[in-house]
């Protein structure tokens, strides 16, 4: 049934938009301003399209927009389901199993995550070289459907090498700052506690998120290549001495947005 849905929501998303993607970008809380500076772009409210899931957080428009970057057709996903809405993970990764039944072959996933890494300062953005599921779950339980991929599929590499590379060129291009880190994914939505901040850096984490993890993993099963991009909104809890708030996130994020947008142009550039 899964696999027939994500044929249906292609479907719609070929009848739409004309020329298909190949670079795909999951824009996370607050980062969606990039989504406008597609060129001859179509876009397309989530609601619209069937089957996919909408997402109610502030900072996710919901929107596709499939659009061009310096020369390149991108499909920018404005908006992502979270397991914390109650959707279960199969939900969670519909837009990445659709993007890749649509030809993508490079999946850039982005998010807003708490800093673990006491160097990091707020406005930081984080090539993720790695990550930790502490979700509970994984979005491959259950039956498998050989038309996506295979029952066991390697993880050593979620994050393609190359892609870092890439990124880490367009930095120095763009002049953009990066750090390189682990990716911590909880299932949220409350915001971790001190003492839990603290195991996660015992366990090598560098920043906690809520998301990007289950994407990772399908985008693999299905063969895609991945780059993820943390913009550290916060440091988490524990680290100042003040309490975590949403809105702190939404602020971060619209004060790093030249740079973010810069990074990812660089990126496309280079793809």
């Amino acid at each position: 049934m899964t696999f027939e849905r994500v044929e249906e929501a292609a479907a719609a998303v070929r009848r739409r938009c004309g020329a298909l993607p190949r670079i795909a970008i999951v824009l996370g809380s607050g980062l969606g301003d990039f989504a406008d500076t597609l060129s001859d772009s179509v876009a397309t409210p989530y609601e619209h399209l069937p089957h996919w899931p909408a997402s109610k957080v502030i900072g996710h428009a919901g929107r596709l927009v499939v659009g061009s970057v310096a020369g390149k057709r991108i499909a920018a996903l404005a908006g992502r389901a979270h397991f914390y809405e109650g959707h279960p993970l199969e939900t969670v990764v519909f837009a990445t199993r659709v993007m890749s039944r649509l030809g993508v072959t490079q999946l850039i996933l982005t998010n807003a995550a708490g800093g673990i890494n006491t160097t990091f300062a707020q406005g930081a953005l984080m090539i993720i070289d790695d990550h930790i599921n502490f979700l509970g779950s994984n979005p491959l339980v259950g039956a498998n459907d050989e038309r996506f991929g295979q029952r066991f599929p390697d993880m050593s590499e979620v994050y393609s090498r190359r892609l870092r590379g890439v990124a880490d060129e367009a930095a120095v291009a763009k002049g953009v700052p990066v750090s390189h880190g682990i990716y911590i994914a909880v299932h949220g939505p409350s915001y971790e506690t001190p003492a839990e901040i603290r195991a996660f850096r015992t366990l090598g984490a560098d920043a906690v998120g809520m998301s990007t993890v289950p994407e990772a993993i399908a985008a693999r099963h299905m063969g895609l290549e991945v780059l993820g991009i943390s913009c550290i909104t916060n440091m988490a809890a524990g680290v100042l001495p003040q309490p975590l708030d949403h809105n702190e996130v939404m602020e971060t994020a619209r004060r790093v947005r030249g740079s973010f947008i810069a990074l990812l142009e660089g990126v496309i550039e280079r793809l």
